[in-house]
């Protein structure tokens, strides 16, 4: 599987964030600013929970704010690396539930952070198509390109894990 350092066609996002459902945000850690040129997007203090998935100093969020940081790659996950996955999710999915407003990041928050995001969906009752969906249309047509994780989420997280560690 390629990866977004081997896909320079993919192109940054129009924005640092989007919101895929109220209070739910998919973001990364790059956009394309209004200039046309990169920007950084720097989390400050406008979400109450930050999930991370390939955390780079500098980018926040501010002190005080709760962040979780779970580094993966942009490709074959392993079954640990899957079950953070899973607990992101729950993260995302109870925050949500209590009323807060969580943001899911990546580089570019097309692929990592669409694999947590659709998981939170999913455990919210939407369907593996609906979620997948609902992602490509608020954050753009590259979100979810990974086919791998939109398999993983097809077979389930739970057994691509289990799956996983198997081969290992």
């Amino acid at each position: 599987m390629r990866t977004r350092r081997k896909q320079p066609d993919v192109p940054a996002p129009d924005s640092p964030w989007s919101e895929i459902v109220p209070g739910l945000w998919m973001g990364g850690h790059e956009f394309k600013g209004r200039s046309g040129d990169r920007e950084f997007a720097v989390v400050r203090d406008q979400f109450d929970l930050v999930l991370t998935l390939l955390r780079l100093p500098g980018y926040g969020p501010d002190d005080g704010v709760e962040h979780h940081v779970w580094p993966i790659p942009d490709g074959p996950l392993d079954g640990t690396q899957i079950a953070g996955v899973i607990r992101l999710a729950q993260a995302a999915d109870d925050a949500l539930e209590d009323g807060r407003r969580v943001l899911v990041r990546c580089y570019h928050g097309y692929n990592r952070s669409g694999l947590v995001v659709a998981q939170a969906l999913m455990r919210a009752g939407h369907t593996v198509d609906e979620a997948v969906r609902m992602i490509r249309a608020r954050r753009g047509p590259w979100a979810l390109h990974n086919e791998l994780f939109v398999e993983y989420l097809r077979a389930g997280l739970n057994t691509a894990r289990l799956l996983e560690e198997l081969a290992e």
